[in-house]
């Protein structure tokens, strides 16, 4: 197994616990004790996923997570000890993959890690898998989302979701039958996950084109519109 694993978090004993259940399953992994180093391992290091806690010396997870945005679109799953909707949904705002609450399980964090990578690795595929629409192109083989000719930076989770909805245009489909086909049905998360993409998903495409739109199908889910 190739895949190399960062865990950040200022408890040297959770590092160490997380090290172990992740070696043992053939993860190379590596431990960052506080945002600083979180930061300089993310961009010199290039895991395959990070597993990052939110109180952390120097600079947050929240900061933490932003810095890492802005130049990669690896795996991110959060560790919060709150267990607050609040810091759950700033994750996922921030382009956070998933989050786990603490005290957690190992065996729990060690499903996320295979769930999420398993996730991550779905476009690489020798078939070429993309829609296009009015200044719209959509590319789950690269991971590219190119609106009105730029390309958009767009966290993996986003760029499925809008696929999975653009690949079906005019279907409405309940979040439940999102987090099902898009996370998959070993995800933990609930159905605000959903929301909190689509949310940043319209950010990047607010009028864009009368010719195609993200609506909310009001008490039912949400559909790709083509007009």
């Amino acid at each position: 197994m190739d895949e190399k694993i960062l865990v950040v978090d200022d408890d040297q004993n959770i590092c160490e616990l997380l090290r172990l259940y992740l070696e043992k399953e053939g993860y190379k992994t590596m431990v960052a004790f506080d945002g600083q180093q979180a930061i300089d391992y993310a961009k010199n290091l290039e895991p395959d996923l990070i597993l990052l806690d939110i109180m952390l010396p120097k600079f947050d997870g929240w900061q933490v997570c932003r810095e890492i945005r802005k130049e990669s679109n690896v795996p991110i799953i959060m560790l919060t000890a709150k267990g607050e909707t609040f810091d759950k949904i700033l994750g996922l705002e921030l382009g956070a993959d998933d989050y786990v609450t603490k005290p957690f399980d190992a065996k729990e964090v060690m499903a996320r890690v295979k769930a999420v990578l398993r996730r991550a690795a779905n476009g690489e595929k020798d078939e070429i898998c993309e829609v296009k629409y009015d200044k719209l192109r959509i590319n789950l083989t690269n991971y590219e989302l190119v609106v009105d000719g730029k390309s958009i930076d767009t966290p993996p989770k986003e760029l499925e979701l809008i696929y999975h909805l653009a690949s079906n245009p005019n279907r409405v489909y309940t979040r439940d039958q999102l987090l099902d086909e898009v996370w998959g049905f070993d995800y933990y998360g609930d159905s605000r996950t959903v929301d909190v993409h689509v949310k940043r998903i319209r950010e990047k495409l607010e009028n864009i084109s009368d010719e195609w739109s993200l609506k909310t199908v009001w008490g039912v889910g949400y559909k790709f519109e083509v007009k």
